[in-house]
């Protein structure tokens, strides 16, 4: 192929809209592209602040029981990240309701993990005022799951 082929080619591939072409002549062949528009990706930048601790609330917490209707006692929370269910199996009754009374070692709910289904008990005798999550929803470790009276 001729050298001002190749640059009438390089011309036109600058000129248009395109990042790439190839061009065949019998058996000789010539591949143009060019480099799409360069990204700059910014590091992030860390501030150090002082001042009292913040704690977050997860939203399915935040969002299950209104603010100024959180019952106060014994809160039961998540020892990992799984899948909650209630009852040993669908259709079940569930381990632990509202107003359910629960001894220290009563199991509470389940938490499936990687197919491995993980008891959780309670670690307070006493009565049940409020189950915060719903039968298969996903928890994280250290989320609430049961306030006890």
């Amino acid at each position: 192929m001729d050298i001002r082929k190749i640059k009438k080619l390089i011309e036109l591939l600058e000129e248009s809209n395109l990042t790439e072409m190839e061009i065949r002549e019998g058996e000789e062949s010539i591949r143009l592209s060019r480099a799409g528009p360069a990204y700059v990706t910014a590091q992030p930048q860390i501030h150090q602040v002082t001042g009292p601790p913040i704690i977050a609330v997860p939203d399915s917490v935040a969002h299950a029981v209104p603010e100024d209707a959180v019952p106060e006692g014994h809160l039961v929370t998540s020892p990992m990240v799984g899948t909650f269910f209630s009852a040993p199996k669908p259709g079940a009754r569930p381990f632990a309701e509202v107003g359910s009374h629960v001894e220290i070692g009563d199991t509470l709910c389940v938490i499936e993990a990687m197919k491995i289904f993980n008891q959780i008990e309670a670690d307070k005798a006493g009565v049940i005022i409020s189950v915060l999550k719903e039968n298969g929803e996903p928890v994280e470790y250290g989320e609430p799951l049961f306030i006890i009276d």
